[in-house]
Order: C-alpha cells, then structure tokens, then sequence
C-alpha cells in the first residue's frame, strides 16, 4: 500500500550527490516563495486595515450635503440624530485658510463643528498626541495627552500633530486665521478705493479693507494624532461659529452634516435609512465613497503583488520538474526492474507524483514558518535595515499612517498561499512522472 511514497521519501533522502543538492534547492524554491508572499500579502493586508481603523476612528461614517452651500441645517441635523443607531451628529464647514503663526504662513484645511460630547468626546480625546511621561517615558501607555479636544467657544482650535510639529506649535499659542473667501471682497474694495473722487472716499474703502481682512485669532487647546498623516498635517479643528465668521456663512448656513454610527461596517444600511429619511436633494456619502480611492489603490497593489509573487512559485515548479526529469533518467534501471517485478504504470508514476507532493508539503511548511518568524521581527528588522543602510522601509510621509510596519495574516490568504504552491508543486512533477510510467522494462534495462 506504502510502496510509492516509500520509494519517493528514498529518492528524496541526501545522500550527498548532485540530485540531492537540486532537491534542497527546489524546495528552497517553493519555500521562499510562500515565504515572500505570505509577509507582503500581510503587510499590504495590514496597511489596509491601518488605513480602515484610522479614517474610522477619526473621519465620520456618513457625510450628507447639497453640493453646496446646505441652508436650514437644523432641520435635517434633528431628524438624523433622532435615528436609532445614531452616535453622533454635527453640521460642518470646511475649507481652506490661511493660517499665521509668529509670521509663518501656511493653508490647513479647517472643520467647524460643534463641540463634541459623551461617548464622541472621549472618543477624540483618544486620538490626541501625548508626550511621554518623565516617570516612565519607555511606556506609551502612560503618556501625557497634549491638551483636550476642546472647541467649546469661538477661539479655541484643536491642531494635528504634522501642523505641530512643521511649525513648532504648544498647546495656548496664538493662531490667526484669513478666509480665502475675503479675496473676492478685498479686489473689488481695491477698483473701488483706486475710482474714488477725494481722498475721503479712498479712506473710507481703505478702512472697509481692513475690517474685511481681520482675521480670526483662536488658541490651541490641543494637538491631535489621528494616525493617518494627511488628516494630521493638514486639519484644524475650530468651532462651527468661527467656520462660519470665516467663510461668511448665516449660522443656519454649512458645508453638510457628519454623522458616526454604532457601526461603521453598516455604513450603507444607514445610507439607505438616510435616502428614505431626507428629501431627494441630499447626497449621502460613506465613507468608504469618500476614500475610495485609497482603497482602490490598495486593493490593486495587492492583486499586482499576488500575480508578481505567484511567479516564484512557477520557477520552483521549474525546479522541482528539473529534479524528477533527472531523477528519473538517473533511477531508469530500477523503474525498468520494478516494471519487470509487476510493478503497474500508475504505481510509477505515483513514485515521482509523491515527490512533488513531498517537496510542496516541505516548501510550504518551511516558508510559513519564516513568515511567522519575519512578520513577529518585522519592525525590529525594519529597524536594523533603515540604521544600517540608511532605508526608511515604511516612512509615515509616504504611506500616510504610522505606527510601524503594518501587518494582518488572514487564513483566506494563508489558504490561497499555501494551495498554490502545494498545487504547482504537484503539477510541475507530473511531465516526470508520465515519463517515468511510459519506459518500457527491456528498454530501461538494457539502457545499463
């Protein structure tokens, strides 16, 4: 019954000659393949989901707006947030203005909202920075939080890290922001100030350009880290009345309505709850829309790894082929002997078919354990890689989130991994196993 796999685990044993040293290396062949697969499938998998729980944890689930300009905000914004299943709701203003601090000018995108309460402010309050604590600054868990996420009056403005740390900004200092909006304003100020009859009439426009221009002075009450580096070097956080002053909105006036569910994996569940809620000019959106196509870019990558990587596989197939069509040329006696014997084609051929599943089963087990091994060390690794070479393996200004190198093993991946190597394996030994049960005995035999 054990007569193929006796004689295929014998052919494969070392015994120091030249195809013992083409079985290791086919076997290295499959191993490194499901080795590099399985750590890039699980670091592309886990950079997807950094991005998932950073924009969860921090953008809103549910945007709804007009296009434009949504009037009478508080009549949706009370329908929505009697809902169930409903977090939290705010109307927002956003945009972009200019910002100066201690005479360095730059253009963050702000978001008026209302302050946060309950559950949604503990909830920002989790993603502020903190600094380290001078009695234990080796544990992250104990670090200071920089400030609160407080937006409770008009002059207060809660920065991301990135903005912080660009233009050394601390928690109380003073920011002063111009709305784009007042550039319209001030040139048509300027045709009417240069048309003017007397100097009284320039006068009069010169003052009415000031107050136009006077910007709106907040102070910082917090620094936030949302994970995600675009969200962090480029948002302030203000309240929805200085959104308002900035953008010359009435206070019933906004840019749309952000809602956070219970869930945000049923996001489209509450889109649908949404369209049947609000009249038929309100455009909802998830937020796996709005980030669409970041995700998009991801998903793709990882399809081109898979492809790419699948390749490796295919040359160890190659090898483990070479291996058994030498194998099988080197032992024609013995198949020429065994046929003599009574041994049936389909007995031979199982010989050189359980070589390749023997090399497969090793290749396999062998390459998923240094993955395991690769993705436990993976950050001390990419550690040692960026002080020795200078390499910046997973840079947070490139990639958009931090936290190290992200990793996620899924079992559909390992599943998928391990079926394909174990298959091209079984498929590359089938040509010597065909060529092997095809040899006649008197011929196999007279070849010695």
């Amino acid at each position: 019954m054990f007569f193929s796999p006796f004689l295929a685990s014998r052919y494969l044993k070392p015994k120091r000659t030249f195809v013992s040293i083409i079985t290791v290396i086919s076997i290295l062949g499959v191993a490194l393949g499901v080795w590099l697969l399985a750590v890039v499938i699980a670091v592309f998998t886990g950079y997807g989901e950094r991005i998932k729980e950073s924009i969860l944890g921090f953008e809103p689930h549910l945007v709804i707006d007009s296009g434009g300009i949504l009037g009478n905000w508080p009549e949706p914004y009370e329908k929505i947030k009697a809902m169930e299943g409903i977090v939290s709701v705010t109307p927002y203003v956003r945009g972009q203005v200019v910002m100066d601090f201690q005479g360095l000018r730059s253009a963050p995108m702000i978001r008026g909202i209302l302050p946060p309460e309950g559950e949604e402010l503990e909830r920002m309050r989790d993603k502020l920075a903190k600094d380290p604590d001078p009695k234990d600054p080796l544990n992250p868990k104990k670090g200071i939080p920089r400030g609160d996420f407080s937006v409770n009056d008009p002059y207060s403005a809660v920065v991301g890290d990135g903005i912080a740390e660009s233009q050394n900004i601390r928690v109380g200092d003073k920011l002063l922001l111009y709305s784009p909006r007042d550039i319209d304003s001030i040139m048509k100020s300027l045709e009417t100030v240069e048309g003017a009859a007397d100097d009284e009439g320039r006068k009069q426009g010169i003052d009415e350009i000031k107050e136009m221009t006077a910007p709106q002075e907040v102070t910082v009450t917090g620094i936030f880290d949302s994970g995600h580096w675009d969200f962090d070097a480029n948002i302030v956080f203000v309240h929805l009345e200085t959104a308002q002053v900035l953008y010359n909105f009435d206070l019933d006036e906004c840019h749309g309505i952000a809602v956070r569910t219970d869930d945000g994996f049923k996001a489209n569940e509450y889109q649908e709850k949404l369209h049947g809620l609000l009249p038929q000019q309100f455009r909802i959106l998830t937020w796996v829309q709005m980030h669409k196509l970041i995700f998009d870019a991801v998903a793709a990558e990882r399809q081109a790894m898979y492809l790419i990587l699948f390749m490796i596989m295919i040359v160890g197939g190659f090898c483990i082929m070479n291996t058994m069509i030498t194998v099988t040329f080197q032992k024609r006696s013995e198949i020429g002997l065994l046929k003599a014997l009574g041994a049936r084609e389909e007995q031979v051929a199982w010989v050189f078919l359980f070589q390749g599943v023997l090399v497969g089963l090793v290749g396999v087990v062998v390459g998923l354990l240094l993955s395991q091994v690769t993705l436990y060390f993976r950050n001390d690794m990419a550690g040692w890689i960026g002080s020795t070479f200078g390499v910046d393996l997973f840079s947070a200004e490139i990639y958009k989130v931090d936290g190290g190198l992200p990793a996620k093993q899924t079992t559909r991946d390992l599943v998928i991994i391990s079926t394909g190597a174990f298959l091209a394996c079984t498929i590359a030994s089938l040509v010597p196993a065909l060529i092997a049960a095809s040899l006649q005995p008197a011929k196999a035999l007279r070849s010695e």
